[in-house]
């Protein structure tokens, strides 16, 4: 279990309304800045709404506020000042982690009815948009992190999704965008947690899978998966609790698949201690791999695919909880672009062997490190303040 360690939690309500926990030690001077600061902070969900596409049969999320988020992907002197620092416009002193509700969100809790239009073409964007910032230092990497901060993380993703899933939500999902090559618009290190109120697309293809592999066969498809990527060479990683591979039919050049190996977890909230700690050793090992490949820190979207609720289909209890780990690097000067096919289509083109990419990741040579006394802790009461 933990150990006895607690990360302590203190929740704050911004006057603009918006939910701020923060974590471990934070002074109380931050706490009360924080709750006095101005309510006109630009938060405004007026025009969220969603539209339905008739041809692709899913849903399209409006958001015209985030096209004016800031941007400072440079670093260095001369550099604008970093939103997500201490003293910056939303935290105005120092904390451990950080996990609040976007500015600039695309679906959020206190979006309006849509109003004016086509009643079955238009809907409200009910859900959260949070971002998670990692630490309050000024580092841009994972490896920049301690072992024990990045198990801080997620022991941080573990209670937060637990609480999001508790609300009723259809889906939730944990993920980072690391770097300006995949989009992401502030280099200090932090993720993000979306919940919907409906199902997006691809969650609703894989569910379906599930249920079509369990009605044809009679077993698990996350089991199956499970065991087709330790009996192959697309191994990069494996531990009592979780395999990391390069998946059979990848999409991206370099994507590799963390998945957890026991029937059962579906979800970051089904993680005892120890298989949370083995996530962490995984991501770890990938990462460290990815940024050594070439020598130089390697972009990806990170993306935590938790199971849907048992209310869209009784074959959410095959789904296996895994992380996919998709950077845009070809080689290392070049970047695969979704082209026309791709995009237009929804076919996919691999250019690489997922074997041989494997082989690659297998030969990097990374450092032992220094896995005593790091534990994912669990995450203590809320103090409340308004």
């Amino acid at each position: 279990m933990s150990g006895g360690r607690v990360l302590g939690r203190h929740e704050v309500i911004h006057p603009d309304g918006r939910q701020f926990l923060l974590y471990g030690d934070v002074d109380e001077a931050t706490l009360a800045a924080l709750a006095t600061q101005p309510a006109d902070s630009g938060y405004d969900v007026s025009l969220l709404h969603r539209r339905y596409d008739r041809l692709t049969d899913d849903w399209v999320l409006v958001s015209p506020a985030r096209n004016v988020r800031p941007s400072t992907t440079t670093t260095g002197e001369g550099a604008p000042p970093c939103p997500l620092c201490p003293g910056g416009p939303e935290l105005p002193g120092p904390f451990g982690l950080a996990v609040f509700e976007n500015r600039y969100p695309s679906m959020s809790p206190h979006a309006p009815d849509p109003v004016g239009s086509i009643p079955e073409l238009v809907a409200s964007s009910l859900g959260q948009c949070l971002v998670v910032v990692y630490t309050d230092e000024h580092v841009e990497h994972l490896a920049d992190l301690s072992l024990q901060q990045f198990a801080n993380v997620v022991a941080v993703w573990r209670e937060r999704t637990d609480a999001l899933w508790a609300d009723g939500y259809d889906y939730v999902m944990t993920f980072e965008n690391h770097g300006s090559d995949v989009g992401a618009t502030l280099p200090h290190l932090h993720g993000q947690l979306y919940a919907y109120g409906f199902l997006p697309p691809v969650t609703a293809t894989k569910l379906a899978s599930h249920e079509r592999h369990r009605r044809t066969h009679a077993t698990c498809l996350g089991c199956q998966l499970v065991a087709e990527d330790l009996d192959s060479e697309r191994v990069i990683h494996a531990n009592e609790h979780f395999v990391a591979a390069v998946p059979f039919a990848a999409r991206w050049p370099l994507e590799v698949q963390v998945r957890a190996r026991r029937h059962g977890v579906g979800r970051l909230g089904d993680l005892d201690d120890d298989a949370a700690l083995d996530l962490v050793r995984a991501l770890t090992d990938v990462i460290r791999r990815y940024d050594r490949l070439w020598g130089f820190p390697m972009p990806y979207m990170m993306i935590v695919q938790e199971a849907p609720s048992p209310n869209h289909g009784a074959a959410s209890a095959d789904w296996h909880l895994h992380v996919e780990l998709l950077p845009p690097h070809r080689n290392p000067h070049r970047l695969k672009v979704r082209a026309s096919v791709e995009t237009g289509l929804g076919t996919f083109i691999l250019d690489t062997l997922p074997e041989q990419v494997a082989a690659e990741l297998r030969a990097v040579v990374v450092d032992d490190l220094d896995w005593s006394g790091v534990i994912v802790p669990a995450v203590g009461e809320i103090a409340t303040r308004a």
